[in-house]
Formats: structure tokens, sequence, C-alpha cells
């Protein structure tokens, strides 16, 4: 996971299905995301006929956006990635400048994935309960980013540890409790910290704000300790940077080049305009969110110097007279003691005549 620096969001641009098949879209969609200046673009590699049985429903987004009468099974053949497409996408997403990832959706299609040297895996909601493909996700050594749309916290930990067994054992578990043997192990479980970041997310498309929930994203990492980030299913840009001010290191947002296009995501997608708004927004955010330490920033000393009040001498006193709290008050003079030090000068003797107005030394 190439990133500017450590501090920097990684914006994922989820192409996904939204090639619609069609291969000049597929590398366009390379070149919208390259110049909207997102990390990486991300499509999804898949036979469809391993994916999903004949008998394989719909969602209910699908029946909405796609014909409700066709199955799910015919649905995604008409999405599928051919492999033969993956590693002209993958030059021309290098030659843009941006990385290239994929997700696989079966363990053939992420052995095909591991030899075109993926940077990372992100492993999609749906699987995080798929303990086999799961298992063989974290074989592949790779940094691990897993969704956790429709899950349970629960879920998510047995996927953690499912992930944890796979990284100190070279055999396959024989059941769940030599999971979650390998889970209590302290150091085994110290093995997830720098290699897989937890991304909150809702599987709706487009989702509604009331079923957000980003504090979910908070919960996570508290229970894990992980790096977290956000898989984005809404409308707008609102959610996304939202995320980013709570925290998140990772965004994934759906984009098309079209939402009036055909096909089941488009809906829930930016248009090529939004998503570059929705990075540069990010990247602003960046900078917005600084450090934890409160202190002035630079451009505010002048400020301070002109915004702030000093002691003075509120009417004429004499030389030589005890100071009254009458006799002091503050105003901004740019120079002078600070207001705080009035209570200290009451009951002091004046050095010097005042006038009303002028600073007390």
């Amino acid at each position: 996971m190439r990133q500017a620096n450590k501090d920097s969001v990684y914006v994922i641009a989820e192409a996904g299905v939204n090639h619609n098949g069609e291969r000049d879209l597929a590398f366009k969609l390379i070149d919208l995301a390259a110049s909207a200046g997102a990390d990486a673009v991300k499509f999804q590699t898949f036979d469809a006929q391993k994916l999903a049985s004949v008998s394989a429903p719909k969602a209910l987004y699908q029946q909405k956006t796609t014909d409700a009468a066709e199955s799910q099974l015919a649905m995604l053949q008409k999405l599928e990635l051919p492999r033969a497409w993956h590693a002209e996408l993958q030059a021309h997403a290098k030659s843009r400048g941006i990385e290239f990832i994929s997700t696989a959706f079966d363990s053939d299609s992420l052995e095909f994935l591991v030899s075109l040297g993926i940077p990372f895996f992100k492993v999609p909601s749906g699987e995080l309960t798929n303990g086999p493909l799961l298992w063989q996700f974290a074989r592949t050594g790779k940094p691990l980013v897993l969704s956790t749309g429709m899950a349970t916290l629960s879920e998510v930990e047995q996927g953690l540890a499912i992930v944890t067994h796979a990284l100190v054992n070279e055999q396959e578990p024989a059941d769940l409790e030599q999971v979650w043997r390998c889970w209590s192990d302290a150091g085994a479980r110290r093995r997830l910290h720098g290699h897989v970041t937890l991304l909150h997310c809702t599987s709706q498309y487009p989702t509604p704000l009331e079923q957000v929930n980003l504090r979910a994203m908070d919960t996570l990492q508290q229970a894990f300790g992980l790096e977290v980030g956000y898989s984005d299913h809404t409308e707008g840009l609102l959610v996304p940077l939202a995320a980013v001010a709570r925290g998140a290191r990772i965004i994934e947002k759906h984009f098309t080049l079209d939402r009036s296009m055909p096909g089941p995501d488009h809906k829930a997608s930016l248009e090529p305009g939004e998503l570059a708004q929705m990075v540069a927004q990010i990247r602003g955010l960046e900078q917005v969110m600084g450090v934890a330490g409160k202190s002035p920033q630079p451009s505010e000393w002048d400020t301070r110097k002109a915004a702030r009040q000093q002691v003075i001498a509120v009417r004429d006193v004499a030389q030589g007279a005890r100071l009254s709290r009458d006799d002091l008050g503050t105003a901004r003079c740019g120079g002078g003691i600070p207001a705080t030090s009035l209570w200290e000068r009451v009951g002091s003797v004046a050095p010097r005549a005042y006038r009303a107005g002028e600073i007390i030394e």
C-alpha cells in the first residue's frame, strides 16, 4: 500500500463492476481515478459460476437497478472482468501513477491476482465469514483490508481469529477450536498490527444516512486496536469526509462514468467531478486535522499581540500612591503586562505618575 506519507489517508476509487464488461470503459475508469488523485483503483475479479449458484437471488437494490427477472448468476456473468485484461489494466494504472488492485471472490481468482503481484488485498464484506477463503487471503502474506459490512462484532473477531491462524500456520485448521486456540495467543494476535485494517461499512446501495452508524468505526478500533477506515455506499461526499475527520485511515468509494448507466452499483457511485472533489477535500481535511498539541499557530502570533489586553491605569494616579482595584483596568495595548497580572498590582506602590489609559509596566 503506497502512500505519500504515513499520515495520508489512502483513497481507493472503487471501479468494481462499473466497467459493465466493456474493456474501453475499464481503461477509462483508471484514467478517471488517476486524474481525481486517488491512491488506488479497485476492480473485482471473480468467476460468476463459482460465486453464485443458479438459484441465488439478487439483493433488493440489485433488483431495483437491474432486470428483476434476471438471476444473480446471469447478472454477474455480464460483469466479469476477463483475466486477459488484468495485466494490461495493471500496466495502464502504473503508467498513470496509481495502484491497481482487485478483490477476489474465489480461490482461483485469488491465486491469479497473487501472480500479478497485487500489493494488498481488500476482503469484501460478504467474504468476512467465508473462513476457507479468508484463510487463503491471509496466507498470501499480503496486507489485508477487511470490510465489515453486515457483520456483528463477534463475526469480525472470528474473521480476525481466522486471519491470525493463517499468519502463524501453514495448514488449514481442522476446526474452529484450533482457530480460537490460536486467537488466545497474544503474540499471534500482535501479527495483525500493521498488517490488517478494518473498514466499517453498511452493505446497502445507496446507504440511507440514518444507517451509516459511523460510531461503529470507533468500536472496531477500540475492540481490536487496529487501524480503521470506511467503505462508503452513501450518495454524495458528506459521510466519507466525516469518516476521515473521525479517524479513517482508508476511504473506499465507488465511482462511475455516469450514474445513469445500467448496472447494480452505478446509482451509489460518484461521477468523475465528484470523485475529484472528494479526494481534494480529503487532502484538505488532512491539513485541517493537524496535531494533537494545543499551541498558537505561526499565523496567530501577530493576532495574539494585537488582540490580547494588558493592564492600564483607568484614571490618573500620583507617583507613590498605593494602587487600588479602581485604579486598574485592561485594554489592548500591544505590549505591557498581561491582564492576569492586574490582581497582583492591587496594593502595590506606583513607581511613577500615570495618566488614565497609560500602560502599567
